[in-house]
């Protein structure tokens, strides 16, 4: 760990399948060596299967540095998403889902997500009880991440993601599909307990930056725009976090 600053490694959308484990231990081996923390933002797996599961947590186990983690879309695929969390954390990945945890005096909070679209066209709780379940399950997702955010006691913070809690970084998908790709009720909770970075994936065509409506950094790291928008890096964002100002309140 370097003396100035505790260095984060942000990758989302690994996709990962029982093929994987070559291509993900070179992977993870770089970002050791380039990081302090390991963030892995959902679509972990490609269909949510345990033997998936198990090829990335060995991979997992040439990296030797903490990694925090959120499950995706993909990860929920086959219904076996319990397991899938199970094994990672088996582990020594901190999967979080409406948890938080610290790891070197930076406090990380972390849910999946869900869509539902943005500001004014972000679809309303009206008409038919389908539209009413889709909406909830977008608002108590958020309602978890604002619980993971208050627990938090660290001077720096950090919000984990697989949804994107802003406009800005799902621009450049196709139009039609930004309500399936996040909700600004993600945002919510992150205007009432501000953190220091936000880190999420899925908008593989999207933007790699944008900044909530009170000037927090959103880095979207999917690793197919990673590899699409810097082709001679690996894919994973690296963000500095000062270790002077990363300590327990």
């Amino acid at each position: 760990m370097s003396q100035e600053s505790i260095r984060l490694a942000a990758v989302g959308d690994l996709h990962c399948t029982k093929a994987s484990g070559s291509e993900l231990r070179g992977l993870f081996a770089q970002a050791a060596e380039s990081a302090d923390i390991l963030l892995l933002c959902g679509d972990l797996t490609d269909y949510g299967l345990p033997e998936e599961a198990h090829v990335l947590a060995e991979g997992l186990s040439v990296a030797r540095i903490p990694a925090v983690a959120v499950l995706g879309n993909h990860d929920f695929e086959s219904g076996q998403q319990d397991e899938v969390r199970r094994i990672l954390m088996s582990a020594g990945v901190h999967v979080l889902d409406g948890e938080a945890c610290e790891i070197h005096g930076i406090g990380f909070a972390g849910v999946k997500g869900f869509a539902g679209g943005y500001g004014r066209r972000a679809l309303g709780p009206w008409g038919e009880t389908t539209i009413k379940h889709f909406v909830n399950e977008a608002i108590q997702e958020a309602l978890k991440f604002e619980s993971s955010l208050a627990k938090l006691r660290t001077s720096q913070r950090i919000g984990v993601l697989h949804y994107s809690p802003i406009l800005a970084t799902v621009e450049g998908e196709p139009i039609e599909i930004f309500p399936f790709l996040g909700t600004s009720r993600l945002e919510e909770p992150l205007i009432r307990y501000p953190v220091q970075a936000v880190f999420h994936g899925h908008a593989h065509r999207g933007q790699t930056e944008g900044k909530t409506a009170n000037n927090i950094p959103v880095y979207n790291v999917a690793k197919p725009l990673l590899q699409r928008t810097y082709p001679d890096r690996p894919p994973f964002r690296i963000v500095e976090i000062p270790k002077s100002e990363a300590v327990s309140m």
